[in-house]
């Protein structure tokens, strides 16, 4: 028995409860990969200060589905591009603490993940950065067992939008109208959204566009440090552990929200007395005191 046992892998993990992650049913399933990459696109457009304009379409083709998402975002550093679709738990926001769509980094590679199961086929990226004269091409894959990216293939070539990003994946899909539908969540995230502007194509070739109502973009989420009444004991130990603050007072200010040097000083204080304080029978209830 000892020797069976092994190390899993976070992608093989989710490779085998991808149910954890929305892909349930091929239609949830579809679903959820245009709503990683929409999400990813927006937050890509905002970050960088971008009015976002989003293309999606999805098509049926030899009974799988075709998802094709294309922004105008910034796009993506082509050393990152393979880290960022293939592989799970890798992002820029968990560490922060603020308002933001998603935090794991797990939503588009586990889309890619998704289709790389069930149609075999690695993720299809073309992304430009503004200022280079030729786009990045790659076709990625997850190595399941390493939690690495498989690249198959990249190139440089010509590309008509001088900046954004466009993602491709084939995956079992069953494309669906009603309340749960891809429509409907585009409607949505429109109404939500309303300085965006996207422009979907289902798979019939029939149009759709939800124009922006706004050209003013939101105020960035500020990050915000934890605060002494909500933080955990072993997320607090973890801070102390981890600071490169000389003392602690010093700790205190800089890393807690809403603490000052006063409050600083009384914290510790108080940590003083608790630590120094003799325990007596009296601190005990009786039928303790007296065991």
């Amino acid at each position: 028995m000892a020797g069976r046992q092994r190390e899993i892998s976070v992608s093989e993990f989710f490779l085998k409860n991808r149910h954890l992650l929305g892909f349930d049913t091929p239609a949830k399933a579809l679903v959820t990969a245009v709503k990683e990459a929409v999400d990813n696109a927006l937050d890509a457009c905002e970050e960088a200060g971008i009015l976002p304009e989003i293309s999606v379409q999805v098509r049926d083709r030899y009974g799988k589905s075709r998802v094709i998402v294309e922004d105008n975002g910034p796009g993506i550093v082509e050393s990152q591009i393979a880290r960022i679709f293939g592989k799970l738990l890798y992002g820029s926001k968990f560490h922060k603490l603020s308002q933001s769509r998603g935090q794991q980094g797990m939503g588009i590679s586990a889309a890619g993940m998704y289709g790389q199961l069930t149609a075999g086929k690695p993720l299809h990226i073309i992304s430009r950065i503004k200022g280079d004269e030729l786009a990045s091409e790659m076709h990625v894959s997850i190595d399941t067992a390493k939690n690495q990216p498989d690249i198959h293939r990249k190139k440089r070539l010509q590309w008509d939008r001088p900046h954004g990003t466009r993602v491709e994946m084939e995956m079992e899909g069953h494309y669906q109208k009603g309340p749960h539908s891809i429509e409907v969540y585009l409607k949505q995230t429109a109404i939500a959204n309303p300085h965006l502007t996207i422009t979907y194509q289902d798979p019939q070739g029939e149009q759709i566009q939800f124009a922006r109502s706004t050209k003013k973009l939101p105020a960035r989420p500020k990050e915000i440090k934890p605060h002494p009444y909500g933080i955990e004991l072993g997320r607090l130990i973890q801070m102390l552990s981890n600071t490169a603050s000389p003392t602690l007072l010093r700790f205190l200010v800089d890393e807690l929200s809403c603490v000052g040097r006063k409050t600083a000083q009384k914290i510790i204080e108080l940590a003083r007395k608790q630590s120094d304080k003799q325990l007596s029978d009296r601190s005990y209830p009786k039928h303790i005191a007296h065991a």
